[in-house]
C-alpha cells in the first residue's frame, strides 16, 4: 500500500531553517510527480512546491520562492523540502503528496512552528 511519511518538522525561530523529509513506499516513487502542501489553522490548504518525477522541473508558491527548495532522491524513495529564512506565516502542518495529475495520496503531515 502507498505510504508517505513526513519527518523533520519542529519549532524554530524566525530566520531559522528546517529540512522536511518524506519517505515513500508501496509504489514506484520515480514514476510520480510529488508535492508539498501546507495548512495553517483556519486557512485553506496551500500548494507549497512541486517536483517532476526526474527531479528536474520544480515549481513554488510565490510566498516561498527563493526561501524553500524542493528536491528528491529517487534512489532513496525520499523527497525533501529545505526551508530557509522561515517566517511566522510559514507555521502550518506540512504534507507530502503524491500526484497523478491531481494529488492522490497524502501523508499524515508534520508540524512546523516558527516563533517570532
Amino acid at each position: 500500500q502507498v505510504q508517505l511519511v513526513e519527518s523533520g518538522g519542529g519549532l524554530v525561530q524566525t530566520g531559522g531553517s528546517l529540512r522536511l523529509s518524506c519517505a515513500a513506499s508501496g509504489f514506484t516513487f520515480s514514476s510520480y510527480a510529488m508535492s508539498w502542501y501546507r495548512q495553517a489553522p483556519g486557512k485553506e490548504r496551500e500548494l507549497v512546491a512541486s517536483i517532476d518525477p526526474f527531479g528536474i522541473i520544480t515549481n513554488y508558491a510565490d510566498s516561498v520562492k527563493g526561501r524553500f527548495t524542493i528536491s528528491r532522491d529517487n534512489a532513496k524513495n525520499t523527497m525533501y523540502l529545505q526551508m530557509n529564512s522561515l517566517k511566522p506565516e510559514d507555521t502550518a502542518v506540512y504534507y507530502c503528496v503524491r500526484r497523478l495529475g491531481r494529488p492522490d495520496y497524502w501523508g499524515q503531515g508534520t508540524q512546523v512552528t516558527v516563533s517570532s
